[in-house]
């Protein structure tokens, strides 16, 4: 997978793309170039990586990140994944997919 591209979309804006180095399954990660998009959504990244640090992240890091899991879509070479878990920090991305969705387990 390195090499590939993705995109991450909100509607039709492009909030940026993450060239792929890395690959240790289940997670990719690569450099991240924003787009357009991004300026509207980077605080809500900021939000989730805080609450990865903090003691209450079981507790709120959910309701944090559906925000980002609604709002954006995150696309493959091939299309558009079902779901993704995504962390966007300065040029950096790392995140993990499924074709299909996430059990709540």
């Amino acid at each position: 997978m390195s090499g590939q591209v993705w995109r991450l979309t909100r509607g039709t804006d492009l909030v940026g793309e993450i060239d792929i180095d890395e690959a240790d399954f289940p997670w990719l990660a690569g450099t991240f170039r924003p787009g357009p998009g991004y300026p509207a959504v980077a605080p809500w990244f900021a939000e989730t990586l805080a609450l990865l640090e903090a003691e209450e992240y079981e507790e709120r890091f959910d309701e944090a990140y559906d925000r980002i899991a609604e709002a954006l879509t995150l696309a493959s070479p091939d299309g558009p994944v079902a779901e993704f878990l995504l962390h966007i920090d300065g040029d950096r991305a790392w995140f993990r997919w499924s074709d299909e969705p996430f059990g709540d387990d």
